[in-house]
């Protein structure tokens, strides 16, 4: 499940799935823009998007046989505000929409600390809505759909997979969010991806390519023993 494309942003991945025997599915959702680079504007409809996802997920479940798929055994994929997606999906799962992991690239998963930080939105625009109404409405709602904040013991292993120089989202989100998983005695595995910016199409650009095994193998872990 990518950003925007369901398609070109995540085509990377498609092949070594195929080539190790995962079936696969590229999902759509309806689009609230990117966390990343309009918050605002996305943090009006998150709610709307992680449904959607939910309901893919029902659907395959639903349709498993028909797929010959195993129903119990679903991982989410999803790269920057698909990645916030998929992570929100599968820690507010429907009663029988459990999954049994995530893998998250380059996440945003803590979207008000992301907002108060990141250099994709002007300090002058910052300082506009700071300390108004708006400003704490923003904040709750981006704080509702942080993936953050609903970790628990019970969520499923997430493995995560972010560039080193991501100035879009960065790498920290990522490191804080890992290091909440464990904490609650959750899985989480980190994989820096060195040198990599915001996008793994950039990264195949640049040949930045060994996470693809990485991923391949912590699927295979994952869903061999859960």
């Amino acid at each position: 499940m990518g950003r925007r494309d369901r398609i070109n942003n995540v085509q990377p991945l498609f092949q070594p799935l195929s080539d190790a025997g995962f079936a696969w599915f590229s999902i759509s959702y309806r689009l609230a823009g990117d966390v990343a680079r309009n918050p605002i504007g996305a943090a009006l409809q998150l709610g709307t998007a992680e449904n959607d996802v939910r309901r893919a997920v029902a659907f395959v479940k639903e349709h498993a046989s028909e797929y010959r798929v195993n129903p119990n055994k679903i991982v989410l994929i999803g790269e920057s505000a698909g990645g916030q997606l998929a992570s929100m999906a599968a820690l507010r799962p429907d009663p029988e929409g459990a999954v049994q992991g995530v893998v998250a690239f380059y996440t945003p998963s803590d979207l008000p600390s992301l907002v108060r930080t990141s250099n994709i939105i002007p300090d002058n625009v910052r300082e506009a809505v700071k300390g108004t109404l708006f400003d704490d409405l923003l904040m709750a709602g981006l704080t509702e759909f942080s993936p953050i904040n609903y970790v628990s013991a019970a969520s499923p292993p997430f493995l995560l997979i972010h560039g080193t120089d991501d100035n879009i989202v960065p790498l920290a989100q990522s490191e804080r969010f890992c290091d909440k998983l464990r904490a609650a005695g959750a899985g989480c595995d980190l994989y820096p991806v060195q040198g990599g910016g915001h996008g793994m199409r950039a990264w195949q650009s640049f040949r930045l390519t060994h996470y693809k095994a990485a991923m391949v193998r912590w699927l295979q872990q994952v869903l061999t023993h859960r």
